[in-house]
């Protein structure tokens, strides 16, 4: 392997290392009740994710063991997305309606559904897999975190302290575990050689250990558990939330759908820029290197929301600039270094520069994965928490869709141009989104207008 990969790996590394070793201890000042709350959420979160993470690198491989072609895969990957956004606000309603702890111990059965499913070469068995993996996946990204928000102001804990619960949960979800579930995907298929559906019965494993501790510790909590309130009606308390003099709302649904759009989009472009002549790469190792990428900004995340002099609103514009300027890379090589059409020994140094752009991308989706839970904490309406999560969800999975669908047609650049410039958009509505909550009226002053007051750098 490339003497390259393990330097960018190496060096990552150390520097997470090093911004863990040297953090201070922000739990010395909270509760005990607070600290035994907020690592039993850690727990079970990770081992959710675990469930999740174990599954992703072996869905695509596993379908062309089965004989499936590249257009039937596609079919497959498009039913997915498709179901969590037809699907997605129905179950969110339904978990603000009769329970959020419901809804997690839900999420748990249908992905193992999905996972039984695996077992099956049938194209049609296959489908209804993806069908429940995209349900589930719309509970795993509103269920547990609305139950999280819920919980912790039910009990009365310091606002401030959810920041600590949310950076340590990305950090440990979404980074340390992406990684271990990774390596031991790996063993088990390429080691012990136990076929590419191995994956899929340890996820089982994991999501029923999980729903186990959910079951014997968690309490349910609602949204707004009255009787009168039907399924549309909760459809329509979300969409007047959203749209009728809730601003903020659709602003941070809006860059929320914008950022995700480009973060699923570029999952699928990676690898053909990086082996534009499909050049051998170390894709478990490249993939390993991005979610470490990822926990560096997590934890650079949790260092700015402890800072309670700076606002998320504010720094977020920064990052949604930092990662349209790492999405244009590929774009900017390509025009100054005339692409080669020979297949390379090597890492050649546009691919180099390019991977190191998409590690500073990897970073930046760190720290928005904790950022954008802090902000929905602050401006989604406890009621109609989960629903509207899921509202988010509809534009972004069906602009995921639209790309899969097109993955061939339009040019790797172009696409990568596309994702640059929603991100742009996204932090043109952070912007906007930090003037309209730095001023009470803010909701009500006209698109051009802004409050007269002292720039700041960082809004510029």
């Amino acid at each position: 392997m490339e003497v390259f990969y393990y330097l960018v790996f190496g060096v990552m590394a150390a520097v997470v290392a090093a911004l863990e070793m040297s953090k201070r201890n922000k739990d010395q000042n909270t509760s005990s009740s607070f600290n035994s709350f907020k690592n039993n959420y850690i727990l079970v979160f990770s081992i959710m994710m675990a469930g999740d993470w174990l599954q992703g690198p072996y869905v695509y491989y596993l379908y062309s063991t089965y004989g499936f072609g590249k257009r039937d895969i596609g079919q497959l990957f498009i039913a997915g997305f498709g179901s969590s956004m037809l699907f997605g606000t129905i179950v969110g309603s339904l978990a603000d309606k009769h329970g959020r702890k419901r809804a997690c111990v839900t999420y748990c059965i249908v992905y193992i559904l999905s996972c039984i499913t695996k077992h099956s070469p049938q194209y049609r068995v296959l489908m209804v897999g993806r069908i429940l993996g995209g349900i589930a996946t719309s509970l795993l990204n509103s269920a547990f975190e609305s139950w999280l928000i819920a919980e912790h102001n039910k009990r009365n804990f310091d606002q401030q302290w959810l920041s600590l619960t949310i950076s340590k949960a990305v950090f440990f979800g979404n980074g340390l575990v992406a990684i271990l579930s990774g390596l031991f995907g790996n063993l088990l298929v390429d080691i012990f050689s136990f076929g590419p559906v191995a994956p899929f019965d340890a996820a089982s494993c994991f999501l029923a250990i999980g729903m186990v501790i959910i079951l014997t510790t968690w309490s349910e909590n609602f949204g707004d558990p009255s009787d009168s309130k039907d399924l549309m009606t909760q459809f329509k308390v979300a969409a007047i939330a959203i749209a009728s003099g809730r601003v903020k709302i659709a602003l941070l649904g809006a860059i929320q759908s914008l950022f995700e759009a480009s973060m699923y989009t570029f999952v699928f472009l990676w690898t053909p820029a990086l082996s534009p002549n499909n050049e051998e790469i170390p894709h478990g190792f490249v993939f390993a290197t991005f979610m470490l990428a990822s926990m560096l900004g997590s934890s650079l995340a949790a260092r700015l929301m402890a800072r309670s002099s700076l606002r998320v609103e504010k720094y977020m514009q920064i990052v949604f600039l930092v990662s349209a300027a790492s999405l244009l890379l590929p774009i900017t090589t390509s025009v100054l270094v005339t692409p080669s059409r020979v297949k390379e020994e090597g890492l050649s140094l546009t691919c180099s520069i390019q991977l190191l752009g998409f590690c500073v991308f990897e970073a930046c989706i760190g720290i928005f994965s904790a950022s954008i839970m802090k902000m929905r904490s602050q401006y989604i309406p406890e009621e109609a928490r989960s629903t509207i999560m899921n509202f988010f969800r509809v534009p972004l999975n069906l602009f995921v869709c639209i790309v899969l669908y097109n993955v061939d047609a339009l040019p790797i650049t172009i696409m990568f141009g596309m994702c640059s410039i929603f991100v742009f958009v996204a932090s043109i509505l952070q912007r906007r989104l930090m003037v309209i909550s730095e001023n009470p009226k803010g909701e009500e002053l006209s698109p051009m207008k802004e409050p007269d007051s002292e720039v700041d750098p960082l809004t510029l």
